[in-house]
């Protein structure tokens, strides 16, 4: 298998690069900073083919289900009237470059609980998904065996990914994903924008 044929029909995804885990907050992730430079090289280069999801918070706690809601009760400081909902904003200069038809907002930490995600990658004929952002054990890994589950052939962009727990972020990238190595790859940030230097753009995912 050629590296390029990985990147035929691809998109790139770019999970809760957000104020809400940049800044201090109780969700504050500082790893996230580290990666930013990788993460926006890959967003530039794949401009049109790139999507930005967004991790959102219920309004109240009220409106969290089933498990969620002993969770944000946990979490209350990030619900209702003590949220700051610009929190949930693109860091800078992620939120200069999307374009609004290109964010998305998920309630849970796959991408996958936003409904229309699967269907929208499906009309594009994207095959294979390339993923950025926080948190590698958590929201990243969550959405990449979804994906898998799906059909989708999977990129793990290993230094454009962080989390605030160094040995579950490791364990991830050294133990679990390579145990799917048909479905589950991992490139560095160079590797990837060099193969999608050379793959034919397939036009826009919106």
């Amino acid at each position: 298998m050629k590296i390029e044929s990985v990147f035929d029909d691809c998109c790139h995804v770019v999970i809760d690069m957000q104020r809400l885990f940049a800044e201090e907050t109780a969700w504050h992730a500082p790893a996230l900073a580290g990666i930013l430079e990788n993460v926006v090289a890959l967003s530039r280069q794949m401009s049109s083919n790139t999507l930005f999801a967004r991790f959102v918070v219920p309004a109240s706690l009220e409106e969290a289900h089933g498990c969620w809601r002993p969770y944000y009760e946990r979490w209350s400081m990030l619900t209702g009237e003590q949220h700051d909902p610009t929190l949930h904003d693109l860091v800078q200069p992620l939120k200069a470059i999307a374009r609004p038809e290109q964010i998305f907002d998920k309630p849970g930490y796959s991408i996958f609980s936003n409904k229309d995600l699967h269907g929208r990658l499906r009309q594009k004929g994207v095959r294979n998904l390339i993923f950025s952002g926080v948190e590698t054990d958590v929201c990243v890994y969550s959405s990449v065996l979804q994906a898998v589950d799906l059909g989708y052939r999977v990129v793990i962009a290993t230094d454009a990914v962080a989390s605030t727990e160094g040995a579950a972020h490791r364990a991830i990238l050294d133990c679990l994903a390579p145990r799917l190595p048909e479905q589950i790859l991992l490139f560095p940030t160079a590797t990837i924008l060099s193969a999608t230097d050379r793959t034919a753009s397939r036009g826009p995912v919106h």
